[in-house]
């Protein structure tokens, strides 16, 4: 078996496709709709043809309530693992995005926390090189 997507809700599809691609740098996907319903997904430009992320509008009144428990509780509704978590705050941040937490060394990796705009809180997670 593989993860092939996975999903995070979000309060506006297209507000979320542009913070997704042009501020954390994703690729769309897949977007296509039928009626109210949208499927949208983003992928890593790193691996086009791994895990996708779907951008699942929270229009369920329970995706909603749980969306907005996570935040308020200040749990990411999604990781993003990268080997240079210091550049791509940099990065990020200059793109325009609210880090709620900048780089933190906590045990065994170094990680931020940003503001997706959509109702999510994103870490950012850099695993610790340990040497033999």
């Amino acid at each position: 078996m593989k993860i092939k997507v996975t999903s995070v809700y979000v309060d506006d599809q297209d507000k979320a496709l542009r913070f997704y691609t042009e501020v954390l740098g994703f690729t769309k996907k897949t977007d296509f709709s039928q009626g109210p319903y949208r499927w949208l997904t983003v992928a890593s430009p790193e691996e086009p043809n791994g895990t996708e992320l779907q951008l699942a509008l929270n229009s369920n009144p329970d995706a909603k309530a749980y969306q907005q428990a996570i935040f308020r509780q200040k749990q990411p509704a999604a990781m993003f693992f990268t080997d240079d978590v210091r550049g791509d705050y940099e990065r990020i941040k200059g793109r325009g995005a609210e880090f709620t937490m900048p780089p933190k060394d906590v045990t065994g990796s170094t990680i931020a926390m940003l503001n997706d705009t959509c109702g999510n809180l994103i870490q950012l997670t850099q695993l610790a090189r340990y040497s033999r």
